[in-house]
């Protein structure tokens, strides 16, 4: 795509103060240190957490560290979408090879383990669905070509049901669509468009995932990890501990230039002020989908927070405030019954269960993405990953994650909603889900399983309006950018890893002037190949 370049700052010179740690924050100090030849030394991250990685986490529960793994969710990948992303990890060692990069380990990764689903969908007597046959009507066809045809501002903040009859919403398509990519049917209908566009390949596959990458391990083993060392390594100064609560702007009367000046940071020590110089750069990272989540293991319920308790959402609504385009964080944070989510994970301390899940689908670990309970009252939806799934999982345990999409409905065999339902309870509904009774007593007795509730995990998906998410570099912006899954980025879609990445290469590239060009967003419409087969896979 075509890369505007700014007026260049002197990179020499410069120093990057990057707000927050996640994924967004790590690439925009990755892309400055490879493409813009910015000095390590001068790239300082704050990050409030004394880990890096943000919502792409992975490892020991806290509540129960030496027996219980945890991911609060997990990442699909594509070869197709996920240009800017491999664009990045192309230059990252892997985790334990330092002789090809994350992006070769992935891809030399799946090759061996190819996915395959053959239990995409099941119903209330345990019968796996002929996922393949879409279910569509003509009426349903007809719908979703009406919101393909439309254009996002006449769309504006309308919901998906606003679009769609009650018997798409019972096709296998939306069974299927709904769980891979997390939508409602009260969420954005302009994200929903995005998305059929965006990856409208997988749609004659989207049956049995056959299009979805996965790393070797879970995203932070595999992806933060390897790029946390490689930051270090060239210098990165990483700050645990701290958190920006405030900044100064300033606009030139006559050139409009704005200018962020100065940050107000929180750190262990009591607070202090940076003094941001001419040829300084500020990132902020705004929002997050993974704020005020809370753990639960065996016999507890994880609270819901309503009231942020954390400064996930706090800097974005002090900067909103400062300017009009700024966005409006509220749009997002502000219907936590709409949004909130709770996943688990087991930990198997045998391979029971994992044998009969394997015999009841037919796909070993790593080839059989997600299973959905699409009649549970749930919602239930597991994936069993690769063995191991953490890179300090010991020899003898394995871990499957999963997650509830309908948490305040009561479920089929615990006759209460899940959101009050403890770690056991989720188990107990599992295994009767699975038709698998006769091993519930050794599966309790051999499992530990941590819970996590999240307020936030679909609010990228609210329903929105031109406005409520700024734009990576405001208008007349010189030397700050915006980042993360809140800012705007014109065609490409959220809860993506690409999304992040691919604004933090547009900041550092405009910004500092690199003279290299960002990957074009993916339109399979424009292949003529891709066109068809979907439109075959919708009359199926």
């Amino acid at each position: 795509m075509q890369n505007k370049r700014l007026k260049t700052l002197d990179r020499s010179k410069s120093h990057l103060w990057i707000v927050g740690g996640g994924i967004a924050g790590m690439a925009a100090a990755a892309f400055a240190i490879r493409d813009a030849k910015v000095p390590a030394e001068h790239i300082h991250i704050l990050e409030e957490l004394n880990v890096s990685g943000g919502s792409m986490d992975g490892g020991h529960n806290p509540l129960n560290p030496n027996q219980a793994w945890v991911t609060r969710g997990g990442r699909m990948l594509t070869d197709e979408t996920y240009l800017c992303t491999w664009d990045l990890f192309s230059s990252i060692p892997s985790l334990e090879n330092p002789d090809i990069s994350v992006r070769e380990e992935c891809r030399e990764f799946n090759e061996q383990i190819k996915t395959n689903a053959q239990a995409r969908l099941i119903d209330s007597n345990h019968i796996v669905a002929e996922a393949q046959k879409l279910g569509l009507s003509t009426l349903n066809r007809a719908q979703m070509l009406r919101l393909l045809a439309l254009k996002e501002d006449r769309i504006g903040s309308r919901r998906i049901d606003e679009f769609f009859d009650d018997t798409f919403f019972q096709s296998n398509f939306w069974r299927m669509w709904r769980t891979t990519f997390a939508f409602q049917k009260w969420h954005s209908a302009a994200e929903l468009r995005r998305y059929f566009l965006r990856f409208i390949q997988e749609l004659p596959r989207i049956h049995t995932l056959a299009g979805v990458k996965r790393t070797k391990y879970n995203q932070y083993d595999s992806m933060i990890h390897p790029l946390q060392r490689w930051l270090v390594e060239q210098g990165v100064d990483v700050r645990f501990g701290s958190y920006v609560t405030d900044a100064d702007f300033v606009e030139d009367a006559q050139t409009k230039e704005r200018k962020a000046t100065q940050l107000y940071v929180n750190i262990p020590e009591g607070t202090e002020q940076i003094q941001l110089g001419e040829h300084d750069l500020a990132l902020f990272t705004l929002g997050s989908i993974t704020a005020d989540s809370r753990y639960g293991d065996k016999f507890d319920v994880p609270e819901l927070i309503r009231d942020r308790q954390d400064h996930g959402w706090r800097l974005w609504e002090t900067l909103a405030q400062k300017a009009p385009d700024f966005g409006r964080p509220m749009t997002f944070y502000g219907n936590i019954d709409e949004h909130k989510w709770k996943s688990f994970t087991l930990t198997m301390h045998d391979d029971v269960l994992l044998k009969r899940i394997i015999d009841y689908t037919g796909n070993e670990p790593g080839t059989g993405a997600l299973m959905t309970w699409f009649e549970s009252g749930w919602h239930l939806s597991v994936v069993v990953p690769a063995q191991p799934h953490f890179a300090d999982l010991p020899e003898g345990k394995f871990t499957l994650w999963g997650y509830g999409f309908e948490i305040d409905h009561i479920g089929d065999y615990i006759k209460k909603p899940m959101s009050e339902a403890t770690g056991q309870e989720i188990l107990i509904e599992l295994i009767h889900q699975l038709g698998f009774d006769d091993i519930l007593d050794h599966v309790l007795a051999h499992t530990d399983i941590t819970t996590v509730m999240m307020p936030y995990a679909s609010a990228l998906f609210a329903c929105r309006k031109a406005g409520d998410r700024p734009l990576v570099i405001p208008e007349n912006a010189v030397n700050f950018a915006f980042l993360g899954q809140f800012v705007e980025l014109e065609d490409d879609v959220v809860f993506t890893v690409e999304y992040s990445v691919r604004c933090a290469m547009i900041a550092i590239y405009q910004l500092l002037g690199v003279e290299r060009e960002i990957p074009e967003i993916y339109n399979g419409l424009l292949d003529p190949k891709v066109g068809l087969n979907a439109l075959e896979a919708v009359f199926h």
